[in-house]
């Protein structure tokens, strides 16, 4: 079983040594690596509340799905990581913006710490129809 990398121009660099994504070349599905609300022109991070962060998570998610060739209507999962569950109403509120009924399925859960001081980090799985 393998898998092929994912690059993602439009998205933010990793930060560590790993894919922004990856395509099981079995399944065809995708596993996108959790993004921060890091803006890729500047590479620094997005001043702002929980819902300015997950707005921005959310766009850099879609510029890594963009070039799998797929788009937020083909994710199925979710994992949502808060460094406060006093931001949930916040981030749901984004998150309802950005899926449609079906919903994916999902998991959030409060941290103690993010990358780069972040208040939010999703990653997902995508299954675009082959």
């Amino acid at each position: 079983m393998g898998f092929t990398m994912i690059s993602a121009p439009g998205a933010p660099e990793p930060i560590g040594p790993y894919s922004p994504a990856v395509r099981d070349d079995a399944s065809g599905l995708i596993f996108v690596s959790g993004q921060t609300p890091i803006d890729p022109v500047s590479g620094t991070l997005v001043v702002g509340d929980a819902a300015a962060q997950a707005r921005q998570v959310f766009a850099n998610l879609g510029h890594v799905l963009g070039a799998a060739g797929a788009s937020m209507a083909d994710v199925v999962k979710v994992n949502v990581y808060l460094t406060s569950m006093a931001d949930f109403a916040a981030v749901n509120e984004v998150y309802a913006t950005v899926f449609e009924r079906p919903y994916p399925a999902r998991t959030t859960v409060a941290v103690a710490e993010l990358p780069m001081g972040a208040r939010v980090e999703i990653e997902l799985v995508a299954a675009p129809s082959r």
